[in-house]
């Protein structure tokens, strides 16, 4: 039996220079205490916004009754997941989407232009593929439990941005963005996905890591 494959760190570095929604606070890494100045042990202070770099969306993030962060169930981020490559310029849609056979539970990651393109622009990409409302409706039919996208939103800048959200969240899905999957391969892999622990958050900054599957 072959060995399995090494764990792929699909999610963003937090730095000041990171993309972020336009009118987001900007991400700041400032020394509080540092060796250097003649304190015994360097210690930074940290602002960023809660959907800042690769972080999930909890449904309070655009329903006013909607569930925090802390209500996040532990097997819709751990486990089998399928990384699926979409190559339309645009948007993901249902026409994409239905050759799949998607099952209920699922969890389904989008690689698209984004990982290779919008993340080496030196500010936001406005013009990232993102779901279409269609696409979103179409998921929750299948009763997919998570979905992941890469880049920092499952909803269009200029396009179905609140729709979309209203849609997934609404069924109860539970969202990741900001993945970076240029150096993944579509197929089935493991997921490893683990946002901080912000009580009563509307969402929260993630670790995510994926390890591809034999099968």
């Amino acid at each position: 039996m072959a060995p399995r494959s090494e764990w792929l760190d699909v999610s963003i570095p937090i730095t000041p220079a990171m993309h972020a929604w336009p009118d987001s606070p900007p991400t700041t890494v400032t020394p509080h205490l540092a060796i250097a100045q003649g304190d015994v042990c360097n210690v930074s202070t940290i602002h960023f916004n809660s959907h800042c770099g690769t972080h999930m969306d909890a449904p309070l993030h655009f329903l006013a009754k909607g569930v925090s962060m802390d209500a996040l169930p532990w097997d819709a981020v751990i486990g089998p997941a399928r990384l699926i490559e979409v190559t339309d310029s645009e948007s993901i849609k249902p026409a994409a989407l239905r050759r799949l056979k998607l099952k209920a539970g699922a969890r389904v990651l989008f690689k698209t232009r984004n990982s290779t393109r919008s993340w080496k622009k030196p500010g936001f990409d406005k013009d990232f593929v993102y779901i279409s409302k269609e696409a979103a409706a179409y998921l929750v039919d299948c009763g997919v439990q998570t979905v992941g996208v890469d880049y920092l939103s499952v909803g269009g800048f200029y396009k179905d941005g609140i729709e979309t959200h209203h849609i997934l969240l609404g069924a109860g899905m539970w969202i990741i963005e900001g993945l970076d999957f240029r150096k993944a391969q579509p197929g089935n892999h493991d997921l490893l996905c683990l946002p901080l622990r912000l009580l009563g958050a509307d969402g929260a900054p993630a670790r995510c890591l994926i390890r591809r599957r034999s099968r």
